[in-house]
């Protein structure tokens, strides 16, 4: 996904062009994108899979689906980090200059694509889930359980990396001079609706039936109290929505920038000729890149639980899923104080009453 920067594209002898024909753009970043990516990989790695520990522990502890979807999304921003990051960026690109062979660059192409649809897809479920739960409350109990939500992210990893296999013919807007093919146009299409128009048009559609659903109840709530029926549950945005609502948020606000560009290099004016193009595609694949690494400060802004979870994990030990509160073991030797002391009670007053006698048995 993050193509290298065009400081070690060929020299005008290579491609047989004059200076004035070619006008290749130069980075205009410098070092700037190495570095950030350096920090982003650093940071995002670790921090990503301090999510994954704390989300297993929620996921084993709750058996709640919720949590299987977002280890799932976990899991795919990993993949993303290491292939994009790691192997597409600071390896071929600020370490091997690209001078690897022509097969192995595809094949990492093909990869970084499928981690990269991963990571966006993995939140389609979680989307879906949270729909079903609040607007159809009695089917989501029937529909949403551990195993069938392992079922659904299988079904979605093993699809994204299917849809990684057609880019491996990906054009390098970076160094291409020539002008975008009918199988760049093809590509490109099919990549920004995967990756943007499509997964973002199914979370406008379901959020904006969320909210409007959680509206609708807070309308029928006072009509529900003045008849004296019992109410429907009030307009609230849960913690989960509100995650739910910010995940989509912060991923749409991201890519935007990214599809722009694309479509722009597809049809106005080409990166590798427009140095203004060539500085928005660098800026708008840091944005991009940048969605793999917030999930967790969004977590810890919105869950207690997982803050109580990512707690325990920092110290090392399996604290309870939630704040302390009084047991009822700790209740206990009240209750059972009082109910030994009633129950000698009565024994006393049984030993002290004679007994009655006995009725002599019938002969049979």
């Amino acid at each position: 996904m993050i193509d290298s920067p065009n400081v070690t594209a060929s020299g005008h002898q290579e491609l047989g062009l004059k200076p004035g024909e070619l006008q290749k753009s130069n980075c205009v970043l410098g070092f700037i994108p190495v570095i950030y990516y350096s920090i982003l990989l650093c940071v995002g790695v670790p921090v990503n899979i301090l999510t994954a520990v704390a989300l297993s522990r929620l996921a084993s502890r709750t058996k709640k689906a919720l949590y299987y979807y977002l280890l799932a999304v976990t899991g795919s921003d990993i993949l993303s980090q290491l292939f994009i990051i790691f192997v597409g960026f600071l390896l071929e690109t600020a370490v091997f200059h690209r001078d690897v062979p022509t097969l192995l660059l595809h094949s990492v192409s093909a990869a970084e694509f499928a981690a990269n649809h991963a990571s966006i897809w993995s939140t389609v479920p979680l989307t879906v889930d949270r729909y079903v739960a609040l607007c159809h409350p009695l089917l989501h109990r029937q529909i949403s359980y551990p195993a069938r939500a392992r079922k659904i992210i299988l079904m979605v990893l093993t699809l994204s990396l299917a849809s990684g296999v057609p880019f491996f013919w990906w054009s390098d807007m970076w160094r291409n001079s020539h002008p975008p093919t009918a199988l760049d146009t093809v590509l490109i299409w099919t990549h920004v609706t995967i990756i943007y128009f499509l997964p973002c048009s199914i979370f406008l559609v379901l959020n904006s039936l969320i909210i409007h659903t959680l509206r609708v109840r807070q309308r029928q709530q006072p009509c529900q109290e003045e008849r004296g029926l019992k109410s429907v549950p009030p307009w609230r945005l849960g913690k989960t929505t509100a995650m739910l609502l910010a995940i989509t948020s912060v991923f749409s606000v991201l890519w935007a920038p990214r599809t722009i560009v694309v479509i722009y290099h597809l049809y106005v004016s080409s990166v590798h000729r427009d140095w203004r193009v060539h500085l928005a595609y660098d800026l708008s694949n840091m944005l991009a890149m940048l969605n793999t690494a917030v999930n967790f400060f969004l977590y810890c802004f919105v869950s207690k639980p997982f803050r109580s979870a990512v707690r325990d994990v920092l110290l090392l030990r399996g604290g309870p899923l939630y704040p302390r509160r009084a047991l009822p073991q700790q209740q206990a030797p009240h209750a059972s104080i009082s109910s030994l002391y009633s129950g000698n009670i009565k024994r006393s007053q049984r030993d002290s009453t004679p007994l009655s006698p006995r009725r002599p048995r019938k002969p049979s």
